[in-house]
């Protein structure tokens, strides 16, 4: 069984403002429970005007009010923006409104531009070169309190937080794998290293308290539809926000999809996009099957982590329940 989870970044639609694609996550996540989907994370973005999870604690909060049993969390909480305690209450106290259903996921990217950083961190001070051992102090506050310690998260301490480590390098692959956590991977939209860090994490993992065994989750775009032509189209939308993030370091609005945008590109662009998005899966939902099964087959993955950021809300639901359906059914088959 390859549990299947969901990956959001809350889109602001153009047009739209961010109570809308509140609403429109929190009802997401609803379908997503009864789909089937293990998971529903979000994932921490700053001043980026087309994304609407920067306040991730908070919208976790909101969608694991509005569902029961699918678990919440960060997909990831940006460590280096935040105090290891502050997070440590944070998620303590999800974890007290909603045992059982949160999971952290962290990872050191900043999440942001570089003068969005700086406003981030010029009080906490955190960075890249000490994310290791704010890990470790977060991980601390997690564990059963001790008597004399100075410093513990109220609520937090003692709690069983599952706590993931998030990357798309080689770095947090064997960062994970010493810590013995588990690890997933950004193939949406940075596959270059999945495969060599794949095997980075599961060579090296050591057990620890969180788990015997490496466990793997990876990042997917999935646009499914009715036919092949209908889910590349909706994939548009996801294209001309990436361009517009490498051209003016922001996403803009989550645009509609655009009829022959690909004979607006040039080769180089083309290029660079289908090599970015190498696992964007797009089509019918025996086109997606397909590609799915051969992904899992290429990664052994233990965990599919799907996206999609996709414009109307409709066809996104229809999406989703199409991957859900397609998950399914490969869980089903024999063998």
């Amino acid at each position: 069984m390859v549990p299947f989870s969901i990956l959001d970044l809350s889109p602001i639609l153009a047009g739209g403002d961010a109570a809308q694609s509140f609403r429109n996550s929190l009802d997401l996540a609803r379908h997503a429970e009864r789909w089937g989907y293990r998971r529903y994370w979000l994932a921490e973005h700053h001043g980026m005007t087309g994304i609407g999870s920067a306040a991730t604690s908070v919208l976790i909060g909101f969608v694991a009010s509005g569902t029961s049993t699918i678990r919440v969390g960060a997909g990831g909480i940006m460590l280096p923006n935040h105090s290891p305690l502050v997070i440590a209450e944070q998620f303590g106290t999800l974890e007290s409104l909603y045992p059982g259903r949160i999971d952290l996921g962290i990872g050191r990217a900043p999440g942001a531009g570089l003068a969005v950083t700086r406003a981030l961190r010029h009080r906490h001070g955190g960075t890249e070169d000490s994310f290791p051992e704010d890990v470790v102090e977060l991980l601390n506050y997690f564990a059963p309190p001790e008597p004399g310690l100075t410093v513990r998260a109220v609520p937090g301490a003692g709690l069983h937080l599952p706590v993931w480590l998030l990357g798309s390098s080689l770095y947090s692959a064997q960062f994970a794998a010493a810590l013995g956590l588990p690890f997933a991977f950004a193939s949406h939209f940075a596959p270059d290293l999945l495969m060599p860090a794949l095997h980075a994490y599961r060579s090296n993992f050591r057990p620890s308290g969180a788990i015997e065994r490496p466990y793997a989750m990876i990042g997917v775009n999935v646009f499914a539809a009715e036919s092949d032509a209908e889910g590349e189209l909706l994939f548009t939308s996801l294209e001309q926000l990436f361009l517009r993030l490498r051209t003016t370091g922001d996403t803009g609005f989550l645009s509609p999809p655009i009829e022959h945008f690909h004979e607006t590109l040039t080769p180089p662009v083309q290029a660079f996009i289908d090599q970015t998005f190498t696992y964007a899966v797009k089509g019918s939902p025996l086109t997606v099957r397909r590609r799915l099964e051969q992904i899992l087959e290429e990664t052994g993955a233990d965990e599919l982590m799907i996206s999609g950021q996709i414009f109307d809300h409709a066809a996104r639901l229809r999406s989703f329940e199409i991957a859900a359906a397609v998950c399914v059914e490969m869980n089903e088959r024999p063998g």
